[in-house]
């Protein structure tokens, strides 16, 4: 009987509201196993609150952590964390249904519905998406971590394996944890600020988790299938190319900003090429992952509002990445051009914008900022001597799930932690998803409105 109800419930709820609701089941249960003794070092409980925080910043892929996470959290603990990480950075449903069709077992359209909302395919392409997701998936990690242990294995001997395993993971998935703590001195990665082979494995993991599987898909299947079957190689879809021109466009940016900004600031005891080397480091983690190869506190003025930009834009949509994401700037780009062009409709690259993606671009912009602001005003509310910049970082990386810090986390006001924690899942989920599945109703028919008339500008 109560089962039967179950099911009609489930039947009811809309895919969208589904995918909200894994999410939140995922985090509930990772705080439950972070609050036991057994999660600790200390073989003691954890703030609940403490434990909420870090369940919600790893399970939507942010970093930011009240607690350094090889010193607080024993390997058990570090354990749930690493599958909180995995199973948030994939989507809980896409994860599931994935290792699913891996195993050829059947799926029903809902479930491939729900997926597609966690791993943004379409309808036609979503079982297919699905199984490159999670091979691709696996198979990138576990590169990953072997590259990292050519370095950290001669280093650390068998810690070195269990590092590798973690930050790779945790790079793919653009999380930004990392338990590098054990080596003396070491704040998250600035012990390899100079080490060509950790900095640009883990920024190639994190590049190609914050692109998108969707983008993958098409490489895959207009290039480099057609390539080995000798046939002819295809376009790419009008999403890959605009999501693989503004991440290169963002990525030369940010690099080229933050190599003259922090020059002689964070980068001077480094020389030239180790500069450019942080530079581009940095320009990729301050738009989705949150590793750190320097002291964010430290950083100039203009280097934290530029970090703030780039963690509030983030990566691609059906990503690991959050933010606004970089076709949302785009959409808002064209849609600026063409007013100020006075033209009727929006277009980019030879494509026209339906109305409908330019309303959903501002509403994740305006809902977005609205979220940054008021976090930004609760931290400076809470906090006194706190800049508005180290708040602002805080509060942007909250959001779009960077986990970039200004060293501020751990002395978070309990409120602040919550406020944060909200926003970290709202963030994840997306903020057209969060207010669908909290808004959404049955369409009524009603009769039809008036125009309303009214100045712009």
């Amino acid at each position: 009987m109560k089962t039967s109800r179950l099911q009609k419930i489930v039947k009811r709820t809309s895919p969208t509201r589904m995918f909200v609701v894994s999410f939140v089941i995922l985090i509930f249960i990772g705080t439950v196993l972070l609050t036991l003794p057994i999660s600790a070092k200390s073989r003691q409980f954890t703030n609940p609150v403490d434990a909420l925080f870090t369940a919600t910043s790893a399970t939507c892929v942010t970093g930011l952590s009240v607690y350094d996470t090889f010193m607080h959290w024993s390997y058990f603990g570090q354990g749930v964390l690493l599958v909180l990480i995995q199973c948030g950075g994939l989507g809980l449903a896409a994860f599931a249904t994935g290792l699913t069709l891996l195993v050829r077992r059947r799926i029903g359209i809902r479930h491939l519905v729900l997926a597609r909302e966690s791993a943004g395919g379409s309808n036609l392409d979503v079982i297919s998406l699905l199984r490159i997701v999670v091979a691709f998936t696996f198979a990138v990690e576990a590169l990953g971590a072997l590259l990292l242990m050519a370095r950290f294995v001669p280093l650390y001997g068998g810690l070195g394996v269990w590092a590798s395993v973690f930050v790779s993971v945790s790079a793919f998935c653009n999380a930004g944890f990392d338990i590098l703590s054990f080596i003396p001195g070491n704040s998250s990665l600035s012990a390899f600020n100079g080490d060509p082979l950790v900095t640009l494995t883990i920024s190639t993991l994190i590049i190609i988790g914050s692109t998108g599987f969707v983008v993958f898909q098409d490489i895959y299947r207009k290039k480099i299938s057609t390539r080995l079957h000798r046939q002819h190689v295809e376009k790419l879809s009008f999403h890959a190319q605009v999501c693989l021109r503004a991440s290169l466009t963002l990525l030369v940016f940010g690099t080229v900003m933050l190599f003259i900004l922090e020059y002689n600031n964070t980068y001077r005891d480094l020389n030239f090429f180790e500069k450019l080397n942080a530079a581009f480091f940095q320009s990729v983690n301050t738009r989705t992952a949150g590793f750190a190869s320097v002291s964010i506190k430290q950083e100039t003025d203009g280097a934290k509002l530029l970090t703030s930009f780039l963690m509030f834009i983030g990566g691609c949509p059906g990503s690991t990445a959050g933010g606004i994401k970089v076709t949302t700037l785009v959409v808002l780009f064209a849609a600026v051009k063409s007013t100020l062009c006075g033209e009727d409709t929006t277009t980019f690259l030879r494509h026209r914008f339906d109305p409908g993606m330019v309303y959903k671009s501002l509403t994740v912009v305006a809902f977005a900022l609205v979220v940054s602001v008021l976090n930004v005003s609760l931290i400076l509310a809470l906090h006194h001597g706190v800049s508005i910049l180290d708040a602002m970082i805080e509060a942007v990386s909250a959001f779009a799930t960077v986990g970039l810090s200004a060293s501020l986390t751990p002395t978070l006001h309990p409120l602040a932690k919550l406020a944060l924690t909200l926003t970290m899942f709202i963030g994840r989920v997306g903020p057209v998803s969060f207010g669908v599945a909290i808004l959404m109703r049955k369409k009524k028919s009603g009769s039809v409105l008036p125009e309303g008339r009214m100045l712009i500008g």
